[in-house]
């Protein structure tokens, strides 16, 4: 069990650990301002392009209940030494790649790496942090690992102008494995004094026993659509087609395009500690500020999508400074599996919500990808508006599931509360909450 309060130990543990999730934001959202230098590296369309971003993000996503069992096993200290090693050797052979399918499977190596790292950063979180801060450090991890997908914008785009593709990526690369040894010395997966826990080795069946439970259960489902619908926004416009849209669509210039990107990480940055200690604070208000974001985001979507020619600068920096809101709204998912999930399988919860956003983020991104190539010869304006409307499909199709199963998750704290039994939130009835069946399909 971790300390009662957080130990200096503790801190330095965490910031050592979040400084890989740092390096990870980085090389993941390092396409989207080198996006259309990468088209042009490799002679590629919008199409293979998204494939790039698809491959990494579907990498990411299937890795994440593998990395949960794994940090069981080995512990976080382990995963995430290994996934430094891993981030850093993808983003070399990125620098150096000179093909299509070289630069593949880098970014897959590169997706590898990064699928390790968020889960071991929570893991590290619940092991040396008292349980009324975990919503609030893990904000503040966010917070921090957002810094990397600032490095990603503005300086990356200078960084390609002067230094090259090749010099730029080779520099983040070694820097990134370098560190490795830094995370293999100063990381500790439980405080002094605390034994480590027994694990047993879990067989395949059990594993996808595990994650039948997990989806089974109403908290985690609906963790799992707040994660997919929140992120969908945001993730696709940050990893690929932020800067494409703003250029080719918009006529804005590479600089200030990468400066309109940008506010998504500052909005993430100032945003992800106060979104913490609000829903620390007031838990009840998790799921409402999930919902309140989206509606502001759908409805954003359609006006961006409605109006015709090129949309001024003033509202394409409000709408990016709002869709920045998704990102901090996303962990409302992490939050709803801890508490709503038994503790044996909340570390597969965990994997289960986090694949949410990027199974999203992997579908848009390939759609929008798609749709380019499709209505290219409707010119760049009809084309990313047409392409976009995947954003707000699948944007809508998780608000729907979301709506659903806070239904049904807020029937199970309900019906527990009659019975007498303690529960995480204390709900009052409201007159939508009628009689649903709590574990319905």
């Amino acid at each position: 069990m971790p300390a009662s309060r957080a130990t200096r130990q503790a801190w330095v543990v965490w910031i050592t650990a979040v400084v890989v999730y740092l390096f990870a934001v980085f090389h993941r959202s390092s396409l989207g301002v080198a996006g259309l230098a990468a088209a042009d590296r490799f002679g590629v369309g919008p199409a293979a392009l998204s494939t790039f971003t698809v491959l990494q993000v579907f990498v990411y996503a299937a890795m994440q209940v593998p990395t949960g069992l794994l940090v069981d096993r080995f512990g976080p200290r382990k995963l995430l030494t290994a996934a430094a090693i891993f981030m850093g050797l993808g983003q070399i052979l990125f620098a150096v790649a000179d093909s299509y399918p070289l630069g593949l499977i880098a970014r897959g190596v590169l997706g590898l790496g990064d699928a390790m790292t968020w889960v071991s950063v929570l893991r590290l979180i619940g092991g040396h942090f008292p349980a009324r801060k975990y919503a609030v450090v893990m904000s503040l991890s966010a917070m921090i690992g957002s810094a990397g997908n600032l490095v990603a914008t503005v300086p990356l785009t200078l960084a390609l102008h002067n230094a090259g593709w090749t010099m730029t990526f080779l520099v983040a690369g070694a820097a990134t494995a370098v560190y490795a040894t830094v995370a293999a010395t100063r990381l500790r997966d439980l405080p002094h004094g605390v034994p480590a826990p027994v694990v047993e080795r879990v067989t395949p069946r059990e594993v996808v026993r595990n994650i039948a439970a997990a989806w089974r259960t109403p908290g985690t489902r609906l963790g799992f659509w707040v994660h997919f619908s929140t992120m969908v926004a945001p993730t696709t416009l940050g990893l690929l087609w932020g800067v494409p849209y703003l250029v080719q669509a918009q006529g804005l210039s590479v600089e200030t395009a990468g400066s309109v990107l940008s506010l998504l990480v500052i909005g993430g940055l100032i945003l992800s500690p106060v979104v913490g200690t609000l829903i620390s604070r007031n838990p009840e208000l998790r799921v409402p500020l999930a919902a309140a974001y989206l509606a502001t985001s759908g409805a954003l979507w359609t006006l961006l999508l409605a109006l015709p020619g090129r949309i001024p600068l003033w509202l394409l920096v409000i709408a990016f400074a709002l869709f920045a809101v998704g990102g901090p709204a996303s962990s409302v998912g992490f939050a709803l599996a801890k508490d709503y999930t038994p503790a044996r399988i909340v570390g597969t919860a965990t994997g289960v919500v986090n694949v949410g956003g990027f199974v999203a983020t992997t579908i848009a991104a390939l759609t929008v990808g798609v749709l380019l190539g499709v209505t290219g010869g409707l010119g760049a304006q009809n084309a990313f508006r047409v392409a976009f409307v995947a954003i707000l499909v699948v944007q809508s199709l998780g608000t729907w599931r979301m709506a659903i199963w806070w239904r049904r998750a807020r029937a199970v704290v309900l019906h527990a509360a009659a019975r007498g039994e303690e529960v995480p939130v204390q709900l009052r009835r409201r007159r939508w909450d009628d009689v649903i069946e709590p574990a319905a399909a």
